[in-house]
């Protein structure tokens, strides 16, 4: 239960509190825990450092990632319900306090010569902090846009995708002043842009928990009224809890259709630098900074669709819009199959619009589980469903570069590399897109009583 200034009912807004200062307290969540796609910036001075001259310090040093990812899924499935109870400015704080204590374990781990404890720190200790931070301001956003729930949910997750664009500039320059990088690289300097990371966050993440309000019971946007909200069959006017949710086919449908979106997408952007040179290897001595725009650029798409398609989905529905992210997604994946390294520029506006589809789906997900289950617990849902997050998170990088490794190994060239790999992951888009169909309104023998709702609505009452 949450105390004293973390309470709920502390942050009850007063009338006449603007609904627009929500997106940027969310914004100063995700955009901080949005670092977590700049780790890559870390891997070189940690294997240079404290891992120089082991056979494994590729391997050891994507652990920490790797563990956060999966961290993030679990403890938003774990605490989804505490989130939802306790309130948007608790789980906030909670995330703030785990997130940088984990950068601060990770200083003190490679302060004293401890790899375990970077892996403790920012895997485990910072991952719950990824997963309850990633999940707290979704059902607050869908209740204070009640109108345009795609749009408000995109504009905060659009900031997990745009961390790295902070964090990763920031945290190479800061790495290389303090004398991290380099041949005669320092893990004091590592030691101290954790230490620093941690401090930063600190910060910056308490404008969040500081600004965010929920709305008073009763609150509507001015001039709109719940008569006036797009109606479809699959949007509910009724409430699901979570535990009653995850009994459903359509959440395990939406499952399904979420782990293969984001398997897609991952695959490509987490070899992207090696794919853009193996697909076009006669850049020539530019090559490497060609490869390095292309990474940008992937970023940029990420972002900026969590925005674009997701406020789109407000318009033409959230069952269309993942047509077109896994539908579309599996002939693009299809085209740059079939052109291999004919043209550039079509692959690049290819793999631009698949990492566009592959944020919209985390920005949209939310909106479809509210027209689904309603707004009682979707903050919960929302967490549970993100464990298909960690097993994509997992099972696209496997995919592409154990596969990728076998063809390498065995002479292949180019594209070609990848030819059996964008094969998979058409057929699992496809395979997302056919779950996509079977979607249906959920039975209302999942429905929660009134009352119940009544009390889930005020926070008064554990699920």
């Amino acid at each position: 239960m949450a105390v004293g200034f973390l309470q709920r009912e502390r942050i009850i807004a007063p009338p006449g509190w603007s609904r627009w200062l929500i997106p940027p307290a969310a914004l100063s969540i995700h955009l901080a825990i949005g670092q977590a796609y700049a780790w890559s910036v870390f891997k070189n001075p940690l294997a240079a450092t404290m891992l120089q001259g082991n056979p494994a310090a590729g391997t050891l040093t994507a652990l920490p990632f790797t563990l956060g990812i999966v961290m993030l899924g679990v403890s938003a499935a774990v605490f989804g319900t505490a989130v939802d109870r306790n309130g948007p400015r608790w789980a906030m704080f909670i995330s703030m306090v785990c997130f940088c204590t984990g950068f601060l374990v990770s200083a003190l781990g490679v302060s004293i010569g401890q790899y375990w404890l970077v892996v403790l720190g920012y895997g485990v200790i910072g991952g719950i902090g990824l997963g309850i931070g990633y999940i707290s301001p979704v059902s607050t956003l869908i209740k204070w846009f009640p109108d345009r729930p795609g749009m408000a949910t995109g504009l905060a997750i659009m900031g997990f995708g745009g961390g790295a664009l902070i964090a990763s500039p920031w945290s190479a320059s800061m790495l290389s002043a303090f004398g991290a990088t380099g041949d005669n690289a320092q893990a004091s300097g590592v030691a101290l842009a954790f230490l620093v990371h941690g401090l930063a966050y600190a910060v910056f993440m308490s404008v969040g928990w500081l600004l965010v309000r929920v709305p008073a019971d009763g609150w509507r946007p001015a001039g709109w009224h719940p008569s006036e909200a797009k109606t479809h069959a699959l949007i509910t006017t009724a409430n699901v809890s979570a535990n009653n949710a995850i009994r459903t086919p359509q959440f395990w449908l939406l499952w399904v259709v979420l782990c293969f979106n984001v398997t897609a997408g991952i695959g490509i952007l987490e070899r992207a630098s090696p794919i853009f040179q193996d697909y076009f290897p006669d850049a020539g001595t530019e090559i490497a900074a060609a490869a390095a725009g292309f990474v940008a650029i992937l970023s940029l798409s990420n972002m900026v669709g969590r925005i674009v398609w997701s406020s789109t989905s407000d318009l033409i529905g959230r069952k269309n819009i993942y047509r077109v992210y896994l539908g579309v997604g599996a002939l693009l994946y299809l085209l740059i199959t079939l052109l291999g390294n004919a043209n550039q520029a079509v692959f690049l506006i290819a793999s631009m619009l698949i990492l566009s589809f592959y944020g919209a789906g985390f920005a949209t997900v939310p909106a479809y589980l509210r027209d689904l289950f309603g707004t009682y617990q979707v903050g919960a849902i929302h967490g549970r469903l993100l464990t298909a997050w960690s097993t994509a998170g997992v099972l696209g990088p496997v995919i592409v570069n154990a596969i990728a490794d076998a063809q390498i190994a065995a002479g292949v060239q180019g594209p070609g590399r990848y030819t059996v790999a964008f094969s998979i992951m058409i057929g699992l888009l496809v395979i997302g897109f056919i779950c996509n169909e079977l979607i249906r309104p959920v039975d209302e023998r999942y429905h929660e009583p009134a009352e119940e709702q009544a009390i889930g609505a005020t926070g008064a009452k554990a699920a």
